[in-house]
């Protein structure tokens, strides 16, 4: 059986308190980093000034002109049909949207930190091969998110908001759309198929850890894609007819069966360990 390597003796054991004042602790500095980036891309603007022939970016404070408000145009932009209006329907619609994208992408910058903290905290208690799980998963767990939000950022959305221009123009309806509701959809859809998109690495992660053999995810593939699309059907906005979530759910099938060919690979690591 495999022993810790950095168990303390009975005698040496930390106390109760003294793990919960380093949660508090390690939670504040998270809380804090979250904090200040939420700040800085709601409060803050970034403007050029020029020194010796040279640019430098600096942030200034603007609300109204604010890091957040650039990444509301450029959804704008971007994402939503020229013919389609948005309306600002609530009187605060528009800071609500401001913060609601700051939050997220605080939540982005501040994931590095946050995560180093969580590490700080659990990582002594954990086994060898269990540190070496959890390395292993940060750098493709990145960039599968990164990839499931790129894939409904380039192709959900904007077939989604297609779809909809269309059929209310069919209708005879003004296309209109809240500002507060377009920037909750397309957060959330960002966020939703960027955690879905983690499908083969809990498959992985779960070879690994002993918990399914390979064989098992090769043999049950049928229940595999009906989950792909089950998930398809929650995460979907269900306003395309189905075209999104047949969509959403061949990619996830696809990404299924990509679990099940690094599931092997997991199957081989853990023998190579030893456990």
């Amino acid at each position: 059986m495999t022993e810790r390597t950095n168990e303390l003796p009975k005698s040496q054991e930390r106390p109760l308190l003294e793990h919960l004042n380093e949660l508090i602790v390690r939670a504040r500095r998270a809380l804090i980093s979250l904090v200040i980036a939420f700040v800085i891309f709601f409060f803050f603007g970034i403007t050029e000034v020029s020194f010796d022939g040279f640019n430098f970016p600096i942030l200034y404070p603007n609300l109204f002109n604010s890091i957040s408000s650039h990444f509301i145009e450029l959804f704008i932009h971007t994402e939503l049909p020229p013919q389609m209006k948005l309306l600002n329907l609530n009187p605060f619609d528009t800071l609500f949207s401001a913060a609601y994208v700051s939050f997220f992408l605080s939540l982005f910058i501040a994931l590095p930190i946050i995560v180093h903290e969580i590490w700080g905290f659990v990582s002594p208690g954990l086994y060898e091969h269990e540190k070496r799980m959890a390395k292993m998963i940060v750098l493709p767990a990145f960039i599968l998110f990164a990839a499931g939000s790129s894939f409904a950022y380039f192709v959900i959305i904007p077939v989604m908001m297609k779809f909809v221009l269309i059929y209310t123009t069919t209708l005879g309806v003004e296309p209109t759309l809240s500002l507060r509701a377009f920037i909750n959809t397309v957060m959330s859809l960002m966020l939703t198929v960027g955690v879905a998109f983690e499908y083969p690495l809990v498959m992985s992660m779960l070879t690994l850890a002993g918990v399914v053999k390979a064989q098992s995810w090769r043999k049950n593939w049928r229940y595999g894609v009906l989950g792909a699309f089950i998930i398809a059907w929650f995460i979907s906005p269900g306003t395309t007819g189905g075209v999104i979530e047949t969509t959403i759910g061949v990619t996830l099938s696809t990404l299924y069966f990509v679990g099940v060919a690094t599931s092997y690979l997991a199957e081989r690591k853990r023998k190579s360990w030893g456990i």
